[in-house]
């Protein structure tokens, strides 16, 4: 996988954590509110592509898809604390597992799908018609 369909991956399930995390709430769908909780989770997940420099192998698990993950959680709360937005334990702990499965779990899933894409391709998988 390119890095760019990567990060457009991992953008992508951010932000369907702040989605959920706001229809839960019962906080709406307005794109100001998803921004302003959206943000500092964004931000965390840009350093952690740097700091990791995910892009040279964007679907290694270990250390870069778990800097990203700390990364965007740890860079996320301390954001959410500086901007005045509420930060509980609770919050801390559901973050860390709701990322974890989205960031690392499609990186666990990747070499399995990879390969079942290249036997298709190749015609060794066959149909069980």
């Amino acid at each position: 996988m390119r890095p760019a369909r990567a990060a457009l991956l991992d953008t992508a399930l951010v932000l369907v954590f702040v989605l959920v995390g706001r229809r839960n709430h019962d906080e709406g769908s307005a794109v100001l509110g998803v921004a302003r909780t959206a943000w500092p989770f964004l931000v965390g997940l840009a350093v952690g592509w740097r700091a990791a420099t995910v892009w040279h192998r964007p679907l290694r698990l270990a250390p870069e898809g778990i800097t990203l993950w700390l990364s965007t959680v740890a860079v996320g709360m301390l954001l959410r604390v500086a901007s005045g937005q509420g930060v509980a334990f609770s919050f801390v702990v559901v973050a860390l597992v709701v990322l974890g499965v989205f960031l690392l779990g499609w990186r666990a899933l990747a070499p399995a799908l990879a390969r079942l894409r290249s036997q298709h391709r190749s015609g060794t998988v066959t149909d069980r018609r």
